[in-house]
């Protein structure tokens, strides 16, 4: 074993480059390291040279996949050489679960004793449970975001799975209080699909509560890559729309506002463990609809699933409706419904800052080097 660990890490949308890019500070603590891979501004800030533009994996549902699935295949083949060329010490796929499959088993036929980890579980206690024992062997193990996950793959016999928590965790405060007035925010995804879809239902509740006695103004955190075109875009609302990028400035939104509009995701926990009251929205495609009903998914949210309870209104929709997720978003600050949220988001944050009694919270950076070091 080298005195040095050579990294590769793969981040296939915004929320896991922040992850990426939390491990890799957090493994530099540590021990020196040399970090290479795919990524965008997070990953890039701490070292990584990105082979191609992260973007181009920041797809959903097949209506975004199916155009693009020849340049993603290329793309998988791309990174599983490169891969397999270079020899790192430890390889982590963050999210992007389908990409990071190929990829792993192109890597696990080609060089078994490189151990490839899995960080973010794909949802397979939502759809496909089968799909667990299915990434076995070629991912060495899972480290899984959410507190419940490694219980679920040793039942459905899938790899071995430790629970490493989330980066807001630490990196969020939690609000004791929900301000009686304050801006409203807007966080309608960060791939281009995603903006297509919510961001004229996000022009209608702006238009429409724009003058509400609890909203001062609005505003829209967005990647880097996605400002200028978000910006364009938001341009001529009815409503000044404060676009801001960056981690402190988006939580710095988060600390004063009295509600959030976000599209389910990521977002929705972060929103959570900082104590933001929201009204969660997605506007599916076909193929995604259909997963949802054959599967009989319960919740789409992040803090309805960890609760196993409805908290925070979800609209969900195939055709988008505006008038639905206004008047959701107008029930909620007529209602005062954040108090409740907030009890609810209490027991989330004690849960994803501690994990079970079965599995409690480890750190990502010691599994890294655990296999780092078990190396022949």
């Amino acid at each position: 074993m080298s005195s040095e660990l050579r990294l590769f890490v793969l981040a296939g949308e915004a929320s896991g480059d922040r992850i990426g890019a939390d491990l890799v500070s957090r493994l530099r603590e540590r021990v020196a390291v040399t970090v290479s891979g795919v990524g965008g501004d997070a990953l890039a800030a701490v070292g990584i040279k990105s082979l191609f533009d992260m973007n181009e994996l920041s797809v959903m549902g097949w209506a975004d996949v199916l155009p693009r699935l020849p340049k993603l295949l290329w793309r998988a083949r791309q990174v599983a050489k490169t891969i397999i060329r270079t020899r790192p010490d430890v390889v982590v796929l963050v999210d992007a679960q389908v990409f990071s499959s190929i990829v792993a088993k192109q890597v696990y036929k080609a060089a078994p004793g490189i151990p490839v980890l899995l960080c973010v579980a794909p949802a397979v206690w939502a759809w496909k449970p089968e799909r667990a024992q299915h990434l076995k062997p070629h991912f060495r193990e899972v480290m899984a975001v959410l507190p419940f996950e490694p219980a679920f793959m040793r039942g459905a016999n899938g790899p071995e799975t430790h629970y490493i928590g989330h980066p807001a965790t630490d990196a969020l405060s939690f609000r004791s209080a929900i301000p009686e007035r304050g801006p409203m925010l807007l966080l309608p995804g960060s791939r281009d699909g995603e903006l297509r879809r919510h961001l004229p239902m996000m022009r209608a509740v702006v238009e429409n509560l724009a003058s509400h006695p609890r909203v001062s103004g609005f505003v829209l955190p967005t990647p880097r890559r996605l400002e200028a075109s978000v910006k364009e875009r938001v341009a001529d609302w009815p409503a000044k729309i404060d676009v801001v990028t960056g981690e402190e400035r988006k939580a710095a939104a988060m600390a004063s506002a009295v509600v959030a509009v976000a599209a389910t995701g990521t977002v929705t926990l972060e929103l959570a463990l900082a104590g933001v009251p929201m009204v969660t929205t997605y506007v599916a495609d076909k193929g995604q609809a259909r997963l949802w009903v054959r599967y009989k998914v319960k919740y789409a949210s992040l803090p309805n699933i960890l609760l196993d309870k409805p908290l925070v209104p979800e609209i969900l929709q195939l055709e988008p409706d505006a008038d639905i997720l206004v008047a959701a978003v107008r029930s909620h600050l007529d209602d005062a419904a954040g108090p409740i949220q907030l009890e609810g988001f209490a027991r989330i944050r004690q849960l994803m800052e501690n994990g079970t009694d079965e599995d409690p919270r480890v750190k990502a950076a010691e599994r890294v080097l655990h296999h780092w070091r078990d190396a022949p």
